[in-house]
């Protein structure tokens, strides 16, 4: 078997980076390969993406890749207590650093908010206090810095900027 593609996020690593792995590689190669690479902390966790409990670093990486990959997570901190703001009610939640934007928007905005499927996909998440919109597919914890487990959105609509109707006479 080639080489495994890993994506993967965490505490200063915002952005989508890569790694390969060769198949019988265990999760804690992964983590020693991250530590040299991103100066992660030994008491680091490891996620797969979405999943609520850490990966049992022993586990090979094989068995949990498909043939697009593997998306992981690496944090210190085992749960993000998560806050979403809108129209001026508030819900609270806990989520794994590996929980995605998209994630967290699905269950705030329909789950707690009671809006339909359609009505969520014209609002977004935005981090409180700012204009920060981060992408659906960003990792929660590599929003904070592994110090402070927690983190605020505002859920407020899409700003689209629609054309000029510049039409032909």
């Amino acid at each position: 078997m080639k080489s495994i593609d890993l994506f993967y996020q965490g505490e200063d690593v915002g952005e989508i980076a890569h790694i390969e792995l060769e198949p019988d590689a265990t999760f804690a190669t992964l983590k020693t390969r991250l530590a040299e690479k991103h100066q992660i902390p030994a008491d680091a966790l490891l996620f797969i993406e979405d999943e609520d409990e850490p990966i049992d670093e022993g586990v090979l990486v094989k068995e949990r890749a498909t043939a697009k990959g593997l998306k992981v997570h690496f944090h210190r901190c085992r749960h993000v207590e998560v806050t979403v703001m809108f129209n001026g009610e508030t819900v609270e939640r806990r989520f794994p650093p590996s929980a995605t934007v998209a994630r967290v928007k699905r269950w705030a905005a329909e789950k707690k908010f009671g809006m339909s499927e359609e009505e969520a996909g014209e609002h977004v998440l935005q981090i409180a206090g700012t204009h920060d919109r981060p992408a659906p597919g960003t990792h929660i914890g590599s929003l904070t810095d592994g110090k402070v487990c927690s983190l605020a959105f505002d859920l407020v609509p899409d700003e689209r900027v629609n054309g000029a109707a510049g039409g032909v006479a």
